[in-house]
């Protein structure tokens, strides 16, 4: 069974840093691209960042410089994080880790396993 869980949100201040870390279970952790997409209630869910297999990354131009993402592949199970500084109101939503059908998009259709999301709120 795949399983990913998100851990690390909550509430913090505008400013602020916050790292995220998603543990993956139950696939060859790595051999897939891994991503982190958000959403709000009002929107529908976005790309935030992706990283394959072998490390490369890219993130969506709005948060190119304050979000990183990165990878371990230890067996027997793999995790990916996310990295989240200067944070801003407009960060606040639920973030969720995917692990992609093939090599990573932007495309919410192309991910293949959901985490079940972890809740970040920015305050100001």
């Amino acid at each position: 069974q795949v399983q990913l869980v998100e851990s690390g949100g909550g509430l913090v201040q505008v400013g602020d840093s916050l790292r995220l870390s998603c543990t993956v279970s139950g696939l060859p952790f790595g051999g897939y691209d891994m991503g982190w997409f958000r959403q709000t209630p009002e929107k529908e869910r976005e790309f935030v960042g992706a990283i394959s297999w072998t490390g490369t990354t890219h993130y969506a131009d709005a948060l190119q410089g304050r979000f990183t993402i990165s990878r371990n592949n230890t067996r027997p199970l793999g995790t990916v994080s996310l990295q989240m500084n200067d944070l801003k109101p407009e960060d606040t939503a639920v973030y969720y880790c995917a692990a992609y059908q093939g090599p990573f998009t932007s495309r919410v259709d192309n991910v293949k396993y959901w985490g079940q999301g972890t809740r970040v709120t920015v305050s100001s």
